[in-house]
């Protein structure tokens, strides 16, 4: 896939001109000078929610959300690089607080193929459990999501390219065919992850949901959001600090991500 991301980067700096100032905060010419170098690996960028003072959602046990999304984060990064097949880099790699922008920017700049943001949830009712994908709509699919991605938000982001010195139209254009072609990536890579995290977690009803996510909103990089499970369940609270447990979570995770480049090598 990564000859089709830098062809439709390249595509959209064509159309603009050269000199035209299109910019994916300041990353695409590091994509560009990656893919000319002839690495054959998929770089896959992670983002482990929350760290720092923003403790993220606090489970039922008084776990925080960000000490379990890096953990995980932390597996599935050990597994993607083990097969071979990948790269990996992380959002953060520490207990640290990095804002939703720069997380974004973090993925740009490294000229990331898949961007996927890693969390856990806590619902008002104690009793509801199950991990659950989140994808991009500025419509929410239904009232919970849209709550989530409002408490998420701690800032708004105006992600994408840089079109300010075009006409409204050309711009609107431009940013509509690109986010088009990454939002059909970015649902069928949270079908994927349904699918192989069911042969391993038991999901919520509403499993594959969309909101607006500021950390998805990137025009030009397949994204996805996953709520490995609910912490205000004591039950999946427990589970999800067994390291075991997120073992079993990122082996799914590993495997809807092959499955996701499988599909797109086809294509």
């Amino acid at each position: 896939m990564g000859s089709r991301v830098i062809g439709r980067r390249q595509l959209l700096g064509g159309i603009l001109g050269a000199g035209a100032g299109y910019v994916f905060l300041g990353g695409v010419r590091k994509a560009v000078a990656a893919a000319k170098s002839g690495a054959k690996t998929r770089l896959v960028v992670l983002d482990p929610g929350h760290g720092g003072i923003d403790p993220g959602a606090i489970g039922f046990s008084g776990i925080y959300e960000k000490d379990i999304a890096l953990a995980t984060a932390r597996e599935l990064a050990r597994l993607l690089e083990t097969s071979k097949r990948y790269r990996v880099q992380l959002t953060r790699d520490n207990d640290e607080f990095v804002a939703l922008q720069d997380r974004v920017a973090h993925a740009h700049a490294a000229g990331a193929e898949l961007f996927l943001s890693i969390h856990a949830d806590a619902l008002p009712n104690a009793g509801t459990r199950g991990a659950s994908v989140f994808t991009l709509s500025e419509r929410a699919s239904d009232r919970e999501a849209a709550e989530l991605a409002a408490r998420e938000n701690k800032a708004d982001l105006i992600a994408g390219i840089d079109l300010s010195r075009h006409e409204p139209v050309v711009s609107e254009i431009l940013l509509d065919l690109a986010r088009r072609q990454t939002n059909n990536l970015s649902i069928r890579l949270a079908r994927d992850m349904v699918l192989e995290l069911g042969r391993e977690v038991k999901l919520l009803n509403n499993t594959h949901r969309s909101a607006g996510f500021a950390v998805l909103k990137a025009p030009d990089v397949p994204s996805a959001l996953v709520e490995l499970g609910c912490l205000s369940n004591k039950e999946e609270d427990r589970l999800l600090q067994q390291p075991s447990y997120q073992r079993r979570l990122a082996a799914g995770l590993a495997r809807s991500i092959s499955d996701y480049f499988d599909f797109i090598g086809r294509a």
